[in-house]
């Protein structure tokens, strides 16, 4: 982490260049969340706190303090009582060199410092509905120190209108902590394709994807993971896990492994059996043949729209010749036809969030997205028998480059050929 925790300093002097001389920065840590009565989730930092600090502990904010360009940190002091229920804590002593702070601070004193470090700035940079103890305080104290000259506009910013820019384009800390998420996550689909088999149940595959993140230090998945055999599929964020799979079956899986906060993000689909049907190898080889072709076509410069609308065209053409729709291509594009079996965009930023921050624009490079066509084909009395209740979605993730792009979820197979073999083995 101390590479990670120089380029939180690096970041902060960025931040120092955009609020400028007048200008005070202040953001808090993310609560610890109650799941029942006493007992509490496993702790997850707020993304943009430990972007700028690389702490990842709850009860603590960061003033960035732009006249003097000094980062001053509020965190838990040592409690020895405390440490032996709760784990070990930075502490304040510490805090400054192990994170590269100007000052450190007990949280306690937040309210009594906090009057000295906003006197005297002309614009506050603020994330609301942060700390809901501490957010009125700190807005209460900035305007009653506000002469009436100033319009509210102009002193009180979104402090994720800097951020947000600054986190879309990785640096070479973030990509390689990015790379060995996806690896992680590769190899928890990789584990499943092993391991499926009919009668099985989704929630046991979830566990062997869960039991393999673990295996290489991934204590957290990114995000609920996804086991949808059959028509479970066709739901897009079907997390419920609870049923059989059936042989003659897809089961699309997704899945990702978060490394040190950063999120890999893979979406694989494969027969229970381990065999692709005629009807879901057609199928499969529209969906990677729309997955490659958008793959392609990233590098910087290109509109994502430019992606997502190349992804339409690829998959409607694909369900016209499955017979799926019927018309000319132009026509069904113009009317969405495709919206039945294709309801989501070809893909979004990822990093610090599996949905990462900011507008899908123009790409640039080391930017990082995901790219994932699909295609849900409802059960329903219309669709030939062999199609219903199928979903498969193919996703990569992938970092712009200036003239191309590096997929670094290579490890996680996608070839029809490669997929059955892995499962043969």
């Amino acid at each position: 982490m101390e590479n990670y925790i120089a380029q939180c300093v690096a970041r902060r002097e960025k931040v120092f260049d955009e609020i400028g001389k007048d200008g005070v920065a202040v953001i808090f840590a993310a609560p610890e969340r109650r799941r029942s009565n006493d007992t509490f989730y496993p702790y997850r930092q707020d993304s943009n706190f430990f972007y700028l600090t690389g702490f990842n502990e709850p009860d603590a904010a960061l003033i960035l303090d732009g006249s003097k360009r000094e980062s001053i940190l509020f965190c838990r002091d040592k409690n020895p009582e405390r440490e032996i229920w709760d784990g070990l804590r930075c502490g304040v002593s510490n805090a400054c060199q192990k994170y590269r702070m100007d000052k450190a601070y007990d949280i306690e004193q937040f309210r009594k410092k906090l009057t000295g470090c906003l006197k005297g700035h002309k614009r506050l940079f603020f994330i609301s509905k942060q700390n809901r103890k501490l957010d009125k305080e700190v807005l209460r104290l900035w305007f009653s120190l506000q002469t009436k000259r100033h319009k509210t506009q102009d002193i009180c910013k979104d402090f994720n209108n800097i951020l947000t820019p600054m986190r879309q384009i990785k640096d070479a800390v973030e990509l390689d902590f990015l790379r060995q998420a996806a690896k992680i996550s590769a190899a928890g689909h990789i584990c499943a394709m092993k391991n499926v088999k009919p009668d099985m149940w989704e929630y046991q595959i979830e566990g062997i994807v869960l039991s393999e993140f673990f295996q290489f230090g991934a204590r957290n998945p990114a995000y609920n993971t996804i086991v949808a055999g059959g028509k479970n599929a066709c739901i897009l964020h079907y997390i419920d896990n609870k049923d059989k799979l059936k042989n003659g079956d897809m089961l699309m899986m997704d899945a990702g492994a978060e490394w040190q906060n950063y999120a890999g993000d893979i979406s694989r689909a494969f027969p229970v059996n381990g065999k692709f049907s005629a009807a879901q190898k057609a199928v499969y080889e529209v969906v990677l043949a729309t997955n490659k072709a958008v793959i392609n076509a990233v590098k910087a410069g290109v509109a994502y729209e430019t992606l997502h609308k190349l992804s339409e065209k690829m998959l409607t053409q694909g369900l016209i010749d499955l017979k799926l729709l019927s018309g000319s291509l132009d026509i069904l594009l113009k009317k969405k036809a495709f919206r039945r079996f294709y309801m989501h965009g070809v893909g979004h930023f990822l990093g610090l969030d599996v949905h990462d921050v900011g507008a899908r624009k123009t790409l640039r490079e080391n930017m990082c997205l995901t790219v994932e066509p699909g295609l849900y084909i409802p059960d329903e009395p219309d669709i030939p028998a062999e199609f219903r209740g199928m979903g498969i979605r193919i996703e990569d993730n992938v970092i712009v480059g200036i003239d191309a792009c590096e997929v670094y979820t290579q490890d996680a197979p996608k070839e029809i050929d490669e997929i059955e073999n892995l499962m043969a083995g």
